[in-house]
């Protein structure tokens, strides 16, 4: 049996007859680990956003004709959609015994005829038709009419609770602990499947590891001269929040749109949304709170923060919705989004800084974008796969993106040279600004060691998460924080 929803089933909890009534499954959030009406109506928003005015005009015809007009209006990979191999493990079991088993859902049958082909043990199917919804009583109401001599029901919603009293006995599959417990006073429980932690799921999506790019809302602050002032340093941490919020925010709706190309990558699949452990509806309903919780922080550290922020999320979306899927394009986008980081570090501190600083920044994290990019490539080519799903590259691009990640590369380096040439000598900010001639050796080794691992296939998907993690990047970073330390307090001056 799978482990999957990461603790084994409790299996025959209760004695239950010795015939084998049929077993009937839901499939919403049970056979398979999502909902079809949320994963059909995100289609249709994803290709028309517009459309939500023409969703709600179907919602008022009844949500069994919501369900069929999105059955109709779009075509879901059934075959990509995240299973609960537990149940479905569980039920093939019962089949192989000579026991008959339904699928019997709220979703249209035209999707969940679709789905059941993907189970060889579902002898039948029953589903909304267009006019009744078929959910909660008047599900319960079908399937006795279909079986009067009893059938088991494996289920996982409060709607299924008037399905369970009807039932001969019950199957729990990762319902609320309220809901279990109902649902065992209204039968024998012929089996349960234990829920997965949404609230854990819900962490993981907000890829707080990702709050490392972050830092870069200090760089103006240290470099700026405010080192020392503790007023520079709260406001910074204000900002370094906010962006902090934002950014897990959007990770969160970038997820909603790549849910489809996600389940068909090799470690994407196993994102929580993709994977089905956090709901959809749960992911948009985090998403204004998300957005009103970064946006009245930055509103705190003054409104060029809000408008800092602002930007960010527009450029956000445009890459989440379109940017992403154009090659070299996407790897621009991604610096920009990293120059914002710095830009938002400008105004929370109150600091000019080099224009350096900034073209620095565009050409390091095109760099480290690109070496994102190749990874994906070069796994796809193991994998014999043409295309990177979701974005516009070819398997075949490796060569030319890694041509262009070195160079951008190495452009960083020589800004970095051009950078203390002009500014940083000149500038007066340091007591002796020898030291940071550390900078650019220890950057070409830590971008070169990049992207030795990047082609041998030895980097993860994210080189800034595996930065944080490789002890031979920390060591070169504490390089550069031991030069600039020396440097600004005049060290050997």
């Amino acid at each position: 049996m799978s482990a999957n929803a990461g603790s084994a089933a409790r299996v025959n909890e209760t004695p239950v007859s010795e015939i084998p009534v049929p077993l009937v499954l839901d499939l919403d959030r049970s056979l398979i680990r999502c909902d079809m009406l949320h994963e059909t109506a995100l289609a249709f928003l994803r290709r028309n956003p517009l459309g939500v005015f023409k969703l709600m005009r179907w919602l008022m015809q009844g949500r069994a004709a919501l369900k069929r007009k999105l059955a109709e209006a779009v075509t879901v990979d059934v075959d990509s959609l995240p299973v609960n191999h537990e149940l479905a493990d569980y039920a093939a079991a019962e089949k192989a015994k000579g026991r008959t088993v339904v699928l019997a859902t709220a979703s249209d049958r035209f999707v969940a005829t679709r789905i059941a082909k993907r189970f060889a043990f579902i002898d039948r199917v029953v589903a909304s038709d267009g006019v009744t919804n078929l959910k909660g009583a008047a599900k319960a109401e079908t399937l006795c009419k279909l079986f009067p001599d009893g059938f088991a029901y494996a289920g996982d919603s409060a709607a299924d609770l008037a399905v369970w009293k009807r039932a001969a006995s019950v199957v729990v599959v990762e319902a609320s602990p309220a809901v279990a417990r109902k649902a065992a006073r209204l039968g024998p429980v012929e089996a349960s499947f234990p829920r997965p932690s949404v609230t854990r799921a819900m962490v993981k999506s907000a890829r707080l590891h990702q709050w490392a790019k972050n830092a870069l809302v200090f760089a103006p602050l240290v470099l700026g001269g405010q080192f020392a002032n503790p007023a520079a340093w709260a406001n910074a941490a204000l900002a370094f929040v906010a962006i902090g919020v934002l950014a897990s925010t959007t990770y969160l709706l970038n997820d909603l749109f790549d849910l489809p190309d996600d389940r068909k990558h090799w470690s994407k699949r196993k994102r929580p949304l993709a994977s089905g452990r956090l709901p959809v509806v749960t992911a948009v309903a985090a998403l204004p709170v998300g957005f009103a919780v970064a946006f009245a922080l930055a509103a705190l550290v003054g409104m060029k923060a809000v408008g800092v922020l602002a930007v960010y999320l527009v450029v956000t979306v445009a890459y989440s919705m379109q940017l992403k899927r154009q090659p070299i394009v996407d790897a621009f986008t991604l610096a920009v989004l990293f120059t914002l980081r710095l830009g938002l570090g400008v105004v929370a501190a109150s600091v000019v800084v080099s224009p350096w600083l900034m073209v620095f920044s565009m050409f390091l994290f095109a760099s480290l974008s690109f070496a994102k990019r190749h990874t994906e490539a070069e796994r796809m080519a193991t994998l014999g796969e043409l295309r990177i799903a979701g974005r516009g590259y070819l398997s075949s691009d490796g060569p030319l993106i890694l041509s262009m990640g070195v160079s951008s590369g190495l452009g960083a380096v020589m800004i970095m040279v051009l950078y203390l040439i002009n500014d940083a000598f000149p500038g007066g900010l340091y007591a002796n600004p020898v030291w940071l001639w550390a900078f650019p050796p220890i950057l070409f080794l830590w971008i070169g060691r990049i992207w030795l691992l990047c082609q041998r296939g030895e980097l993860n998907d994210d080189p800034v998460a595996f930065a944080v993690r490789d002890r031979t990047s920390i060591l070169l970073g504490l390089g550069i924080v031991a030069a600039f330390l020396a440097g600004w307090y005049g060290i050997g001056a």
